[in-house]
């Protein structure tokens, strides 16, 4: 953190007096301190701004780090999804395991969150309907933008650097569930 450009440093040292500890994510972004910078910035705002509960926050980092594929993500967003922001285990478990969502509104944001994704910004008013149908705003679509475009930064430097996952997130760690999960599949089938 000492070498740390000046920019990065002010993010680490932040992280460090908010989490107790630099999170290896951070700490590899920090080769980039305008990234890493964009990023803790967007991601601040978004807590703050975006009109979302929470829970729904969680919702839509979640969706995002599994279209992604991001085993930190997945793990960290489980963590602060089951401890912090309080999502329904069921909920946190669906996303993770790509099954349906059991609450019909936070199912409506999972949806569009995934639409917005997958059709690269796309979406069509058959697609936003049931999303403000369930009680969400035009306006938050922006937010979900803002969140697609944050974790799109968290989650390719993840790729890139494949980040282990911190001590704090390992027990949802994902990758390890993926695999146990895809050989229960196949071993049901055969």
């Amino acid at each position: 953190m000492d070498e740390a450009a000046p920019l990065a440093k002010e993010v680490l040292l932040a992280a460090k007096k908010e989490l107790g500890v630099v999170p290896n994510m951070y700490a590899y972004m920090a080769n980039a301190p305008a990234l890493l910078s964009t990023y803790s910035y967007g991601y601040k705002l978004f807590r703050k701004e975006s009109g979302f509960t929470p829970v729904e926050q969680e919702v839509i980092f979640l969706t995002i780090s599994y279209e992604n594929q991001c085993d930190y993500c997945m793990a960290a967003h489980s963590v602060v999804a089951d401890m912090i922001s309080k999502v329904p285990v069921e909920v946190t478990d669906a996303i993770r395991n790509g099954s349906p969502v059991p609450d019909k509104k936070l199912k409506a944001l999972y949806d569009f969150t995934s639409v917005m994704l997958n059709k690269r910004g796309l979406p069509t008013a058959k697609d936003v309907a049931p999303f403000l149908q369930a009680g969400f705003k035009e306006e938050q679509i922006l937010y979900i933008i803002l969140a697609i475009s944050i974790k799109t930064i968290s989650n390719y430097s993840n790729h890139i650097f494949h980040t282990p996952i911190d001590t704090m997130f390992k027990a949802r760690a994902w990758g390890i569930y993926q695999v146990a999960r895809k050989a229960f599949q196949f071993f049901k089938r055969n």
